[in-house]
């Protein structure tokens, strides 16, 4: 196993689990303990003693309708998750499949874990060809929700005497998703037609949650904000990243989007010793953009303490790359499509090519990538607005979550882009700059109108 900086290449993983060593099998009994202690996650309400543990996972593997999926932290299972198909005399629901037992021990949270596991589950579901996911929820799961809200689930159903918890009783909530594009509306449930699968049409005015990606965007060591990528036009808000990571996680954001711009410019990190203070005082995950051209930099920074890579440049010019990175770190790869009217800007954004948006995005979708974050260069640092249409054109073109990005500017931008996930459920985050450094969105508010 490669080591670099003395932590493991795979600090975060997700795999199926076919087979349960006994080291695996201690670990996950381990995790799914804590889970129970912590009150979430899994069906236990008390921690049952190992053997019935093991006993449990053991027969999980030797039932053919269910499917294990672990989540490992250098190497250790720390979650797991259980996609569980219909059985074969059920042939009414042959087209849905049902994720069960999510969950990420207490230790282990704050990674980026749970999304890893969701994504997993979902992709192996869709290659399957089933047509719809469905879950269900305690009430009181509140980052649960937020994680399949996050994803485009919808929900259709609560049950009022779900649960008993704690001496009392809790609803459930009921989520579904639609995995193909060429689908047939069927009912979420079978009581209840009048309550369809969401399809293409305004089926809600106010959309799904999102995730807010408050923007570190760093020039010689500094955090700035450019007007349309011009590096000239760049504004200086903070001259110690360390104290902005801590600022924007304490303000209750959820993920940190970090982007060397020295390095966009230069094809190789440049804001290292900045991009290492966020890392030590993030509480957060973090996603790093900028000059990464090479599996060896995507390395460093992923072993480093970095979540997620953001691959821009070299999408257009190097898609083998992509691909091989992709394979090592699963999960942990985003492609960055930058755009002007449509056709993709590469290096900084100081080039254009012919390559429109969508047609990069297929790209990076087929070559396995976590996310894809859309900017149109011309509404960037201008707070005129997200360019909507063409967000949406992108989420609705594929399977993988789109973060938009470029142009928000007030608080009513971001209530226009969550109406807009209605009609386009792939969207899943939104990246915000200038609007939140200079009090034109207020953290707290933009947190509230996007939850």
């Amino acid at each position: 196993m490669n080591e670099i900086g003395g932590l493991r290449r795979d600090r975060l993983r997700t795999e199926r689990l076919q087979s349960l060593h006994e080291d695996d099998l201690e670990a996950l009994c381990e995790a799914t303990d804590a889970a129970i202690l912590d009150g979430g996650g899994f069906g236990w309400l008390n921690v049952p003693g190992r053997q019935a543990m093991e006993r449990y996972f053991r027969g999980v593997l030797m039932v053919p309708e269910r499917m294990l999926f672990v989540a490992r932290l250098d190497g250790i299972i720390v979650g797991a998750a259980q996609l569980v198909r219909p059985p074969r005399n059920n042939e009414a629901q042959a087209m849905s499949a049902t994720l069960m037992h999510l969950y990420v021990a207490p230790y282990a949270r704050g990674h980026g874990l749970g999304r890893l596991l969701l994504l997993e589950a979902e992709q192996c579901a869709r290659a399957m060809g089933y047509q719809i996911l469905n879950l269900d929820v305690r009430e009181t799961q509140v980052a649960a929700i937020r994680l399949f809200h996050s994803f485009g689930f919808h929900q259709w159903g609560t049950h009022p005497s779900y649960a008993r918890t704690d001496g009392r009783t809790v609803r459930g909530l009921f989520f579904t998703k639609r995995l193909q594009d060429n689908e047939r509306v069927v009912p979420a449930h079978p009581q209840a037609s009048s309550v369809p699968i969401p399809a293409p049409g305004p089926i809600s005015v106010t959309g799904h949650s999102l995730t807010l990606y408050p923007a570190i965007d760093l020039k010689d060591g500094a955090c700035v904000r450019l007007r349309r990528g011009d590096m000239d036009a760049a504004t200086v808000y903070s001259d110690d990243p360390g104290a902005q990571a801590r600022a924007w996680a304490a303000a209750g954001c959820r993920w940190l989007h970090v982007v060397d711009l020295n390095g966009a410019f230069a094809g190789r990190s440049a804001n290292g010793a900045a991009i290492e203070a966020i890392i030590a005082n993030a509480t957060v995950p973090v996603q790093l953009g900028g000059g990464l051209r090479d599996m060896a930099g995507i390395e460093r920074w992923l072993s480093a303490g970095i979540t997620r890579v953001i691959l821009g440049s070299v999408a257009v010019k190097n898609p083998a790359l992509v691909r091989e990175a992709c394979r090592a770190f699963p999960g942990r790869i985003v492609a960055g499509i930058d755009a002007r009217s449509g056709q993709v800007a590469t290096e900084g954004w100081a080039e254009t090519s012919e390559m429109k948006a969508v047609e990069l995005g297929r790209r990076m979708q087929d070559a396995g990538v976590a996310a894809i974050i859309f900017t149109e260069i011309s509404r960037d640092g201008m707070l005129t607005g997200i360019d909507i249409a063409q967000t949406a054109e992108l989420a609705n073109a594929l399977s993988v979550p789109v973060i938009a990005s470029g142009g928000v500017g007030t608080a009513a931008h971001l209530q226009a882009l969550r109406a807009a996930t209605a009609q386009a459920p792939g969207i899943e985050g939104v990246i915000v700059g200038r609007a939140l450094y200079d009090g034109r969105v207020d953290p707290a508010e933009a947190l509230r109108i996007l939850s």
